[in-house]
C-alpha cells in the first residue's frame, strides 16, 4: 500500500456524519446490530408515552419507537442524517429538531417519559453538562437509556469510522476518549440513579451474522446504561 492509501481523514463530528449519512443504513455494522435489540429491551413498553431520541442520526431508533406507539421527538445536528430519518416510512408523526447536543436542549423541563441516546456520547466533550440536560428533560419516574462504543475498542485504534464512498478513504468523525468511569460519574453527578450497567463482547453468533465483527471476537464492543430520575 502507498502512504496515501493508509491515510485517515479526521473530520469534525457534524461534517463526518453528514458524509456518512448516504451509506450509514447500508453498512453491516456489528455495533449497531448488537446495540439495537438491547436498547429496545431496556426502554421497555413505549406505547402512548413521550420519548426523546437524542442524536437520532438516520432514525434507526426513532422509526421503531414511533411504530411501537411512542410520541417521538428526535434531535440531531447533521442535516444529512435528519434528511434520511425524515424520509423513512413511519417518520411522518415524529417531531424533528436540528440541534447540537453540545448546547442546552430546546425542550421544557420534565417533558419525556423515556430518553434514548444511542451511540452518541463518545462524540460529546462535556458529559456532565449533557447528562444534566438529559435529566432535566426527563420526567420524574422516567429513565434514559444510553449506549456507546466500549472504550476498550480505542485500545485497538477503533472508533466511529467509515469508508467515504466519494474518496475511498477511512474517515473518522471526532470522538473523545472517555472511560467507563467518566460516563458513570457524569450520570451520578447529574442526579440520575444508575439502574443498569452492562458491557457486551462480540460473540460467535454476532460474528456469524455480521462478518465484520469476527476480528473483534471476545472484545468488549458495547457499553450500556439505564439511568432513572427519581419520582418526585
Amino acid at each position: 500500500m502507498t502512504e496515501d492509501s493508509l491515510a485517515i481523514d479526521h473530520l469534525a463530528t457534524r461534517d463526518g456524519y453528514d458524509r456518512w449519512a448516504t451509506i450509514y443504513d447500508d453498512e453491516e455494522n456489528p455495533l449497531v446490530a448488537m446495540e439495537e435489540p438491547l436498547v429496545a429491551e431496556l426502554l421497555g413498553d413505549v406505547r402512548g408515552i413521550a420519548v426523546a431520541d437524542l442524536g437520532c442520526g438516520t432514525g434507526r431508533h426513532t422509526v421503531r419507537l414511533a411504530a411501537d406507539g411512542a410520541v417521538v421527538t428526535a434531535l440531531d445536528f447533521s442535516e444529512a442524517m435528519l434528511d434520511r430519518a425524515r424520509s423513512k416510512p413511519g417518520a411522518v408523526g415524529v417531531t424533528f429538531h436540528v440541534h447540537d447536543l453540545a448546547h442546552p436542549l430546546p425542550i421544557a423541563d420534565s417533558s419525556f417519559d423515556r430518553i434514548v441516546c444511542g451511540l452518541v456520547v463518545d462524540h460529546v466533550a462535556d458529559l456532565q453538562g449533557f447528562f444534566a440536560e438529559m435529566r432535566r428533560v426527563c420526567k420524574p419516574g422516567g429513565w434514559a437509556v444510553v449506549s456507546t462504543m466500549h472504550p476498550a475498542m480505542m485500545l485497538r485504534g477503533v472508533q466511529a469510522r467509515f469508508t467515504d464512498p466519494d474518496t475511498g478513504r477511512e474517515t473518522r468523525p471526532t470522538s473523545f476518549r472517555h472511560q467507563l468511569s467518566d460516563y458513570m460519574l457524569a450520570a451520578f453527578r447529574a442526579g440520575f440513579h444508575i439502574d443498569h450497567l452492562s458491557e457486551h463482547a462480540v460473540t460467535d453468533s454476532l460474528a456469524a451474522r455480521v462478518p465484520r465483527a469476527q476480528k473483534y471476537l471476545a472484545w468488549p464492543l458495547l457499553f450500556l446504561m439505564r439511568l432513572s430520575k427519581p419520582a418526585a
